[in-house]
């Protein structure tokens, strides 16, 4: 028997993604070697396709996936030829997979459906919900299955429709004044219920405070996996949940798989995710459970609930605000942002800030747009005085209409706006209210 001719593996060659590139600053170019990339005016790279080689490093740095491998349809013909005889290589191997190692694979198969849980306080849903109904589409029609909500709370049977008005197929409920109030315990036991008696593949949940509480002890007693904060999520060729979010403070993006547990957890923060059209003519099975709790079983007690909004005026949630007028370092001092505070009245907007500013003093914590403050998505979100750190730039990257503000024109925010004023923000900003309040006096008169 002759010997079998071995197949040389095609390297293929870069090639950008539209729209998915945020220009961070080149790293693509200064990881390759071989002079194959050069960055266009807005900061974004041009393959020269004669130089590349194929090495991947540039896919390697990019922090939003935006490069990927092209290979030729002869050179897929060989990959797929390559991938055969690997599979057929592996198959004798297979005969030898332990009894142990034999369940637990039997154990994930028997895992389908996309399940969304659906967070609420006293009734009222979180928006988060809805938006993370918008990727759960995806993955399920990926993956050929169900897309599902789980309901749990105190006449909530609203939310199932509501769910269905968004995309979803099925609503599992669980009904109960005991689940009138969030706690940990009751809430994570129901849940838990659910997933070990219809054993879903994928479990998303929001990123908020509750969010976050309840998905950790739901894998915590699942013992499965669970990324929190992810920035984007996708099915990858053998069905296994791709969850990517920011890593290393925000410098580069981890992908990451859960590969022997089920199911496969991921918490989003509110306005990643677009949200998905409503339409109230869509229909679902609303499916009823129910578990043997009584108050009784739980030591802790929720006697009210105060909104942050009780506690004065100062509190904004920038999160859904569709102005934003975000200051940073260049803004000097905590008294300069009142400067800001007129330009976000005269447009009904709100002041948003960085993380500098915060560690600095000058703005609560609840102002911070960023990694590791709040995700916006508003209108319009003019950065003043904000250089466009990547750890910035992954809160406010998916702004309608971004207007940067600074003076050094090399400033990465640059590279993501839609409008750029290379200029003093004491005196653009106050500029710009002035002749906003002239406008608004022509339209009066």
């Amino acid at each position: 028997m002759g010997k079998e001719r071995k197949i040389k593996k095609p390297r293929g060659v870069a090639q950008l993604i539209p729209g998915k590139c945020i220009a961070c600053g080149a790293r693509c170019q200064a990881a390759c070697a071989k002079d194959a990339i050069e960055m266009d005016d807005k900061g974004e790279p041009i393959i020269i396709v004669e130089n590349c080689i194929g090495c991947r490093k540039c896919i390697k740095v990019c922090p939003t996936d935006a490069i990927e491998m092209y290979y030729t349809p002869e050179e897929q013909k060989i990959l797929a030829e390559i991938a055969a005889r690997a599979e057929a290589a592996a198959a004798p191997e297979a005969e030898e997979v332990s009894e142990e190692e034999a369940a637990a694979l039997a154990r994930i198969r028997e895992y389908r459906g996309v399940w969304i849980f659906v967070e609420h306080t006293e009734g009222e849903p979180a928006v988060v919900s809805w938006e993370l109904l918008g990727v759960g589409a995806d993955l399920a029609k990926t993956l050929g299955v169900e897309l599902c909500t789980v309901v749990v709370g105190d006449k909530v049977e609203n939310l199932c429709q509501e769910s269905f008005a968004y995309g979803a197929s099925k609503a599992y409920l669980i009904d109960a004044p005991v689940f009138h109030y969030y706690r940990t315990e009751p809430y994570y036991k129901a849940i838990c219920h659910l997933i070990e008696k219809y054993r879903p593949e994928i479990m998303l949940m929001g990123a908020t405070g509750l969010g976050r509480d309840l998905a950790g002890a739901v894998a915590t007693k699942l013992q499965t996996g669970l990324t929190a904060d992810c920035t984007g999520l996708a099915i990858d060729d053998k069905g296994f949940l791709l969850q990517t979010r920011p890593a290393f403070g925000g410098n580069i993006m981890a992908t990451i798989l859960t590969e022997a547990t089920r199911p496969q957890m991921a918490t989003v923060r509110p306005r990643v995710m677009l949200m998905p059209e409503r339409d109230a003519s869509r229909n679902g099975e609303t499916i009823c459970e129910s578990i043997p709790v009584k108050e009784e079983d739980f030591a802790t007690k929720v006697l009210e609930i105060i909104e942050d909004s009780k506690h004065g005026d100062e509190y904004v949630d920038v999160a859904v605000a569709d102005v934003i007028v975000s200051g940073g370092r260049g803004m000097s001092a905590k008294e300069n942002f009142s400067v800001l505070e007129e330009l976000a009245g005269e447009l009904g907007g709100v002041v948003g800030c960085s993380r500098a500013v915060v560690e600095a003093g000058w703005m609560p914590v609840e102002r911070q747009v960023g990694q590791t403050g709040k995700t916006v998505r508003p209108k319009i979100y003019i950065a003043c005085g904000i250089s466009g750190a990547i750890q910035h730039l992954v809160g406010m990257q998916d702004s309608d209409v971004i207007i940067a503000i600074n003076r050094d024109r090399q400033a990465p925010i640059f590279e993501v706006a839609t409008y750029g004023i290379a200029g003093d923000v004491f005196q653009v900003v106050p500029a710009i209210t002035s002749r906003i309040r002239e406008l608004r006096a022509k339209r009066a008169g």
